[in-house]
């Protein structure tokens, strides 16, 4: 396992857990965590026993925002050729194996962004949701303004995003940000037991079923559909898709090659 300044990785059986570890910043995200972050997630994209990914932060902050101090110097002309969060910022959204974000703490600016980025937030009843760029004169940068509103609606981001006002996790549940909420002391072991159920299916069903479920947000009802059924319709290539529907026909549990 390779070495980090600003994360830790371990796997748990099938399940790769990364862990933001900045505790100074409280996790601010920096251009060298960002870097470690990417890094740590292709290793686990590559490595064929892994089949699930838990995202998480500290007990006081998933992680509380870009890193101000590495940005406000910067000028129109340095945020544009750099084309400034872009490069690394979208890697958690492009895993193709499914990843959970297991949220305590503050979870503002870039690291609500991010965990947004993830397949779903479990949150710890500590947790702390918002998008306060608004309070240093800008506005959400790595998606924000975009997720947000598929999240929890027009009205509840517009609150969110112009007010800079953080909600509780509670409110996040109401709204359909995070899954579910449980207690702080809880939180990784619900976690890591969510990814471990991901896990313990076959690779390739969690691979595409998360596919399908993210065109949603991207195409028509129509469209979608059709791409579920023709998505669907390619699982019966699959040597785990015969033998899933071979298991359940003789009441024993599917072995899987994730095949």
């Amino acid at each position: 396992m390779a070495s980090y300044d600003n994360i830790q990785t371990e796997t748990k059986d099938r399940v790769g857990i990364i862990r933001l570890n900045r505790p100074k910043a409280l996790n601010a995200l920096c251009a060298d965590l960002i870097r470690e972050l990417g890094m740590a997630l292709d290793a686990f994209e590559g490595d064929p026993a892994i089949g699930c990914v838990v995202l998480t932060g500290s007990d006081k902050a998933f992680a509380a925002g870009a890193d101000i101090k590495e940005m406000k110097e910067k000028s129109y002309q340095d945020v544009f050729l750099q084309d400034f969060i872009t490069v690394g910022w979208e890697k958690v959204s492009q895993i193709r194996k499914p990843i959970v974000a297991a949220v305590a703490g503050y979870a503002l600016g870039g690291g609500c962004e991010m965990a947004m980025m993830c397949d779903f937030i479990i949150a710890a009843d500590n947790a702390k949701f918002g998008q306060p760029e608004i309070t240093l004169g800008t506005i959400p940068g790595a998606g924000g303004t975009q997720r947000l509103p598929r999240f929890v609606g027009k009205s509840k981001a517009m609150d969110l995003i112009l007010t800079g006002r953080m909600m509780d996790a509670a409110e996040a549940e109401r709204c359909g940000l995070v899954s579910r909420v449980v207690p702080l002391a809880q939180l990784m072991d619900e976690a890591v037991t969510a990814a471990e159920k991901i896990a313990g299916m076959s690779l390739p069903a969690t691979m595409v079923a998360k596919e399908a479920v993210n065109r949603a947000f991207e195409t028509t009802l129509a469209e979608g559909v059709r791409f579920e059924r023709r998505t669907f319709h390619a699982t019966f290539a699959f040597e785990d898709r015969a033998e899933g529907m071979s298991a359940f026909a003789d009441k024993r549990k599917a072995r899987w090659k994730h095949r």
